[in-house]
């Protein structure tokens, strides 16, 4: 039996979903989207909606969303958990937020009026260059002013935040303090005493589950760590990969430096020169040529690792954002 910590792990889909997902525990999923939102648009109530939707026929590809909710205004939600880093995640999120839009449509005299579209992601991997923790993203123009206001993506990458108990200051602060930390609390910390935090502790502690809730929680549990275990894998296999790739490089690198020092000393300089270009040349192209070999042999260890670790067809087609075909194609290859 998988160790169970003493509260559950938000990043398991059922942790998730336990906490914010439920009409019992509204009011959590509340609170947290208040920190993330602009004043104009606070949230007094929701509803859940279906989080799977379908395209304009059959044959359109459907999006399903961890969760999708309305406010009370009409204001659209799409909240979004994501484990591990995805190739088009951007394009992945503008894709999903297609949806709320497309189902305002109405038929007859309607003049396109749209309700405002939130697209919240907590992410378990970095997305941007900067130091932010969350970035806010909108459509903006050639002048950085915001050209529409009513569709915003809104990304919390964890790994960047790295305050300790005693520098939380806000209420977002502790929010992200419990994403990162609740797996790993024996005790609720005194800087997290207000009302709605005592709701989520209750919620969270794993001795409140009866038995059938404890077998869901481990499965799910099980399925993310092995989930880590095969990033892992690939993460460390990238690794030596790139120092291998590295050191021929650096003896490459090698080569032509003592080239162009040859150059220098004006011995057979044309010549020098000439060989010099073509190295780079060659180089370059090899670089390239080992940098998408690497791509694609990563991408395969990744594919076969889950396999071995008992992922279906479509949790690798997702985990590595390829269509299922093509994961069924290298299974019989």
């Amino acid at each position: 039996m998988a160790f169970i910590s003493r509260f559950i792990n938000p990043f398991t889909d059922y942790g998730f979903k336990r906490l914010f997902g439920t009409e019992a525990n509204k009011d959590l999923l509340i609170d947290f989207l208040n920190q993330l939102l602009p004043q104009k648009h606070q949230i007094t109530d929701l509803q859940y909606a279906r989080n799977e939707c379908i395209g304009v026929n059959e044959l359109d590809r459907k999006a399903v969303f961890d969760l999708y909710c309305v406010s009370q205004n009409g204001d659209r939600f799409i909240v979004e958990l994501q484990k591990a880093r995805q190739v088009y995640f951007r394009d992945r999120s503008i894709f999903y937020s297609s949806f709320p839009i497309q189902e305002q449509g109405q038929v007859g005299n309607w003049n396109f009026k749209l309700a405002s579209v939130y697209t919240v992601a907590v992410l378990d991997f970095v997305l941007t260059a900067n130091a932010d923790v969350i970035n806010t993203v909108q459509l903006k123009d050639q002048h950085n002013e915001v050209f529409y206001d009513k569709l915003t993506y809104i990304y919390m990458e964890m790994p960047k935040f790295t305050k300790t108990e005693d520098q939380l200051e806000t209420q977002s602060d502790k929010w992200l303090y419990l994403f990162k930390h609740l797996p790993d609390l024996q005790e609720r910390p005194e800087q997290l005493q207000e009302r709605i935090f005592h709701r989520l502790f209750e919620a969270a502690e794993v001795a409140n589950f009866d038995r059938a809730e404890r077998d869901r929680y481990e499965q799910s549990l099980k399925s993310y760590r092995d989930l880590q275990n095969v990033l892992s894998f690939a993460e460390m296999d990238g690794i030596e990969k790139g120092i291998e790739e590295g050191i021929t490089q650096g003896i490459e690198k090698g080569i032509q430096q003592g080239i162009q020092l040859g150059i220098e000393q004006g011995v057979q300089q044309g010549i020098e020169q000439g060989v010099q270009l073509g190295i780079g040349k060659g180089i370059e192209q090899g670089v390239q040529q080992g940098i998408e070999q690497g791509s694609y042999l990563a991408t395969a260890r990744i594919i076969q690792n889950a396999l071995d670790k008992g992922f279906s067809v479509a949790q690798v087609a997702s985990l590595v954002d390829l269509p299922v075909e093509a994961i069924e194609k290298f299974i019989n290859k």
